[in-house]
């Protein structure tokens, strides 16, 4: 059996070409940290009191107490084992779940805040990772259904007792906002937000150019780029099955998986890519449109405003969403 982890790399390629490179007061410029089950890099590149980076600590430290499903006393946990009974839980959490459902609705339940679970059956970060039991799947995916998830005010309650939450598909993309929200409220003009490869660029930058982000070739263990973005105030999140992944008997095992079978999503698709101005969107739509495949995320697409994507076939063919404005001049 055969396990990669590339996320690390995919951070290191966006971060080589953002342009944010070596600046002599790193030290007070760059917050890093692991949380979300990723690596955090903050940059800010304009001159900013350490006190600012150290809110984007506190914050960044905040929510992932708040979101985390492995985390007992979190919000998300209290409502996972409450065994379908209400749970008062933050306007955070309130928010954030509303934006879960209104994508599960978008993508007619392609994107599903309930499969933990299912991926709490599929440990990608073991020594070997298993297959797991069909049995176990078949009955996990039985009470993957978003629409279980009923908010009255700030309260949440789960209809299926044995249903439960994992908002890993949407959580860092809300926490990015934020970040950049407080950083803007700081002063803050030119900042490099990145999340575990979920990038939000606030500016441009400071000569005033454009960042130029890279998208991971699939499955190349330098993190080379496959091709590369122009953005200024936009979020770019890919969304790939070369990021976690093993192999079991010759057959691939990826971590984003399918709320319909309970195993990892099947069509032609190794990446996607959204770039728009909320990281939010950008996340969710990510997984949403790998989960849709191909033809169904271009047509989505096009009906969006103001969201471009890049998709990238198992040919390791390029595709670009109609009319986009990000390549390289």
């Amino acid at each position: 059996m055969k396990y990669k982890k590339l996320t690390a790399l995919l951070v290191s390629a966006a971060l080589l070409l953002s342009g944010c490179s070596g600046l002599k007061k790193e030290q007070n410029q760059v917050y890093t940290d692991t949380l979300f089950d990723t690596v955090v890099r903050i940059e800010i590149l304009d001159r900013a009191d350490e006190e600012v980076l150290k809110g984007c600590e506190n914050i960044c430290k905040k929510y992932h107490a708040m979101f985390s499903n492995k985390i007992e006393d979190s919000e998300i946990s209290r409502i996972n084992s409450a065994g379908g009974n209400s749970v008062e839980v933050s306007d955070e959490t309130v928010t954030l779940l509303r934006k879960a459902i209104y994508y599960g609705d978008l993508s007619n339940g392609a994107f599903d805040v309930t499969i933990a679970p299912v991926s709490n059956l599929w440990d990608f970060h073991a020594e070997a990772p298993a297959l797991p039991a069909p049995e176990a799947i078949y009955e996990a995916a039985s009470h993957v259904d978003y629409k279980n998830i009923l908010i009255d005010g700030n309260t949440v309650r789960l209809l299926d007792p044995y249903a439960s939450i994992d908002v890993g598909g949407i959580a860092k993309g809300y926490i990015a906002d934020i970040l950049k929200k407080y950083l803007k409220e700081q002063g803050v003009k030119h900042a490099v937000i990145n999340l575990g490869g979920n990038v939000l660029a606030m500016g441009s930058r400071l000569d005033g150019s454009d960042y130029n982000i890279g998208i991971q070739k699939p499955f190349d263990m330098t993190g080379e780029p496959i091709t590369s973005v122009r953005i200024s105030n936009k979020s770019v999140v890919t969304s790939g099955t070369y990021q976690r992944y093993f192999e079991a008997d010759g057959k691939l095992y990826h971590h984003i998986l399918d709320p319909n079978t309970g195993y990892p999503c099947e069509n032609n698709l190794t990446s996607v890519t959204i770039i728009t101005n909320s990281s939010l969107t950008a996340d969710a739509l990510s997984t949403t449109c790998f989960l849709l495949g191909y033809d169904k995320s271009m047509r989505l697409i096009e009906q969006l405003d103001n969201v471009d994507a890049v998709f990238i076939t198992n040919d390791n063919k390029i595709h670009y969403s109609k009319n986009f404005q990000h390549k390289l001049k």
